[in-house]
């Protein structure tokens, strides 16, 4: 009986250590498709946060390879569920309507003409030095999120902000005085 218990215990642990030395390297490593500028696309893993370095994107090809794409080529970084279709990023480019999600809504103009709307948190604290990171129109598509390196782009544009908290405290400041008792008659 004893036995049988520390078994159990033994294959948890094992599990455990397991799930910490496999798990956490195969969270980081997110599949992508790079579109470039002049080039074919490029499909491969991206380890996170360290593969979008300062200048480069280090992106590890099916293959094995590892390669250094630097962002004066690259147009977009996709980062998608499967590599089944590479022109996929092409498709759902801008919102048929209003968002409903909390951020800003940007439109971004690539140097070749070429626009792309999405949202990006509304705290500009995070917004990252090499690019802008969106949700694109449709995350429930192909491309889950997408990484803009600021090389790539002519303008951004804000579209709107969705969800402001200046908006909602000036509703709740308007219901409080319609609930407003009156007093002395007045």
């Amino acid at each position: 009986m004893w036995f049988r218990h520390w078994r159990q215990r033994l294959h948890r642990a094992n599990d455990t250590i397991l799930a910490k030395l496999f798990g956490r390297a195969a969270a980081a490593n997110k599949k992508v498709l790079v579109a470039r500028f002049d080039r074919e696309p490029l499909q491969g893993f991206v380890q996170t946060p360290g593969g979008l370095q300062a200048d480069a994107l280090e992106l590890l090809t099916p293959e094995g390879t590892l390669v250094q794409v630097p962002y004066s080529e690259t147009k977009a970084v996709c980062f998608v569920r499967d590599f089944e279709n590479v022109e996929s990023w092409k498709r759902n480019r801008s919102f048929a309507a209003r968002p409903k999600t909390a951020g800003l809504w940007i439109q971004l103009r690539f140097r070749d003409g070429d626009t792309l709307e999405g949202l990006i948190p509304n705290d500009l604290l995070q917004t990252e030095p090499a690019g802008y990171s969106v949700i694109p129109p449709d995350p429930t598509f192909q491309n889950q999120r997408v990484f803009v390196p600021k090389e790539a782009l002519a303008s951004v544009q804000v579209l709107g902000v969705i969800g402001s908290p200046l908006r909602r405290r000036a509703k709740e400041a308007g219901k409080d005085k319609e609930n407003q008792l009156e007093m002395f008659g007045e």
